[in-house]
């Protein structure tokens, strides 16, 4: 598993300045609103994205949110995984 940041509405994987791999949220609340997911094309094909899902989704359960995707690719990746169903805002 990747070394997953922190910061005001992003996760990151790699460099602050030049990450790897990052997802931009908002959050309303107790919704975390997950924007864009976005993977470097020579960092693609290495779970990267679904770190940062798994990432969030951990990070909305400790914090008794409900997740909104926003982006596609998060929203499928939580649709095919049923365990993260308990964070989808419906």
């Amino acid at each position: 598993m990747s070394d997953i940041q922190q910061e005001k509405n992003r996760f990151y994987i790699g460099e602050k300045e030049d990450p790897k791999a990052e997802m931009l949220f908002e959050t309303d609340q107790d919704l975390l609103v997950i924007t864009s997911t976005k993977v470097k094309p020579d960092e693609r094909e290495q779970g990267l994205g679904k770190e940062l899902v798994d990432y969030a989704v951990n990070e909305a359960r400790k914090n008794k949110m409900k997740i909104d995707p926003v982006c596609s690719f998060a929203r499928d990746i939580i649709n095919q995984t049923p365990e993260y169903q308990v964070v989808l805002n419906n």
